[in-house]
């Protein structure tokens, strides 16, 4: 709106300035009268600077595509100019005849102020109101990419961890134990691993995902550390269906719980217990904090690529609350964009 405001005024200003010293040889205007046409250039730029928004919307990369592109350039340059029409005769040949009754305005001149509406309204559109959707659509392009990049790095850190020589020599060992003695443990723990593989797998490249699909993979992730673990690992989970069609990054809560068991210890008697809850739109997931023995060095890589991936998504921000007692992180739930 200010930007808007104070555009028109240099405009008018500079237009009118340059009319009159093409006419007069000079700047300056004794006459009142004919300041208030100023006023009428200032109010006939402020309306059409105004009005352009909607038309460079209206002719964005995303609409009108059935259009050939040549056609639908045609056709917002003469929006451009109808709306230059109707603006000049409302705020010019209109106007004059209560502000200045006395003049006489030859044919000549109304078309030469026509005609210098139509190309102003033109230069402003594709050289200001054109350029700033432009570059908006260049942020936008670029937030798009980038939050695509950190969907794509989250999904390789989740399959890394998953096919790190650590993990599945564990898991192996724990399936070979489950053979000889518990085979049919042992077949429910491959079925767990390869739902954790193919959930990842499923999440593809969406930048967003449905948190039934999310908790989904968790569920999976879970059981299979939970068979590993036995007693000593505890996750919970209370989820209402009302919130199970919000949006959140995939892999980001199954990356939370992965962070839980890899920076804490945990026995029979003192178990990890993470405990995932959602309320008030926000996912919240939290563990008691019984750090390690073996302490494992924290690169925050997969906080942070939670964090930037929510910065791309929405203005509001992951909640991190590391107590002495508890950890918890807060992931807003997000909705589906407007179409």
């Amino acid at each position: 709106m200010i930007r808007k405001i104070a555009l028109a005024v240099l405009a008018a200003t500079a237009v009118f300035h340059m009319a009159v010293f093409i006419q007069y040889g000079t700047l300056w205007v004794g006459a009142l009268a004919s300041y208030k046409l100023l006023l009428l250039l200032f109010a006939f730029l402020l309306a059409t600077f105004w009005v352009h928004v909607p038309i460079a919307r209206l002719f964005g990369p995303d609409r009108l595509t059935t259009l050939p592109a040549s056609a639908k350039a045609l056709l917002e340059g003469q929006s451009v100019v109808l709306v230059s029409v109707a603006f000049w005769l409302g705020f010019f040949t209109l106007p004059q005849h209560f502000l200045v009754p006395t003049a006489e305005i030859s044919p000549r001149t109304l078309r030469f102020s026509l005609a210098i509406s139509a190309v102003l309204s033109l230069f402003f559109y594709y050289f200001v109101e054109r350029e700033h959707v432009r570059k908006n659509l260049e942020q936008e392009l670029y937030r798009v990419a980038q939050l695509q990049k950190e969907t794509f790095q989250a999904q390789l850190e989740a399959l890394k961890n998953q096919v790190d020589p650590h993990f599945l020599f564990n898991s192996l060992n724990v399936l070979g134990s489950l053979i000889h003695l518990d085979p049919d443990r042992a077949v429910q723990f491959l079925g767990q691993l390869s739902d954790v593989y193919r959930a990842l797998l499923d999440t593809g490249a969406q930048p967003l995902v449905p948190l039934h699909r999310e908790m989904a993979l968790v569920r999976a992730y879970a059981s299979l550390m939970e068979t590993r673990f036995g007693e000593a690992l505890r996750v919970e989970w209370d989820v209402a269906p009302a919130w199970e069609q919000a949006l959140v990054p995939p892999t980001a809560v199954q990356m939370l719980l992965e962070n839980a068991i890899k920076h804490n210890g945990s026995t029979a008697r003192k178990p990890l217990r993470i405990k995932i809850t959602a309320a008030d739109g926000l996912l919240v997931v939290e563990n008691n904090r019984q750090p390690r023995t073996d302490a494992v060095a924290s690169t925050q890589l997969g906080l942070q690529n939670i964090q930037r991936r929510y910065h791309y998504l929405t203005d509001r921000p992951v909640e991190i609350v590391p107590t002495a007692a508890s950890f918890v992180v807060r992931l807003p739930l997000l909705t589906a964009p407007a179409a």
